[in-house]
């Protein structure tokens, strides 16, 4: 399985809210580092981690827009439907890949709780076919 195979197959798991499906697609020792809260180290408890976000969010789902793919190193830019927030939460993750599984994931993007949609400012999202959004559904590249 290649990195966009995988990263694809941890979002999925994400969006499912299955902790041991997240879990699968980490090593043992892997952490999540995020510009929002302290290190998730862990396989077991990122995939709880991501289980408790999907059930807070009360059925996120997240989507890779676009893709840089590597071996050992790849990047995305991701969004999440957020329905309890009605937002489309946007960022940014880069992986470190060994043996076939994330070993970490730096991610990056910003939660403001008084307006929880996120992105860049001034990019027209809705204009880029890459990008899901809520208007257009799923993307159109």
């Amino acid at each position: 399985m290649g990195s966009h195979e995988l990263v694809d197959r941890y979002f999925a798991a994400c969006s499912s809210g299955d902790a041991d499906a997240v879990t699968a697609c980490f090593h043992d020792d892997a952490v999540v580092y995020d510009t929002n809260h302290p290190p998730v180290r862990g396989a077991a408890a990122i995939g709880e981690f991501y289980a408790k976000a999907r059930s807070r969010w009360e059925g996120a789902v997240w989507r890779v827009d676009t893709f840089v793919d590597g071996p050992e190193h790849c990047a995305s830019e991701w969004s999440m439907e957020a329905p309890s927030a009605a937002a489309v939460l946007r960022g940014s993750e880069h992986y470190e890949i060994r043996d076939g599984l994330i070993a970490e994931i730096r991610q990056y993007w910003t939660f403001r709780r008084e307006s929880p949609a996120t992105g860049l400012q001034g990019f027209d999202y809705e204009a880029d076919p890459r990008f899901w959004t809520p208007t257009r559904g799923e993307k159109n590249a």
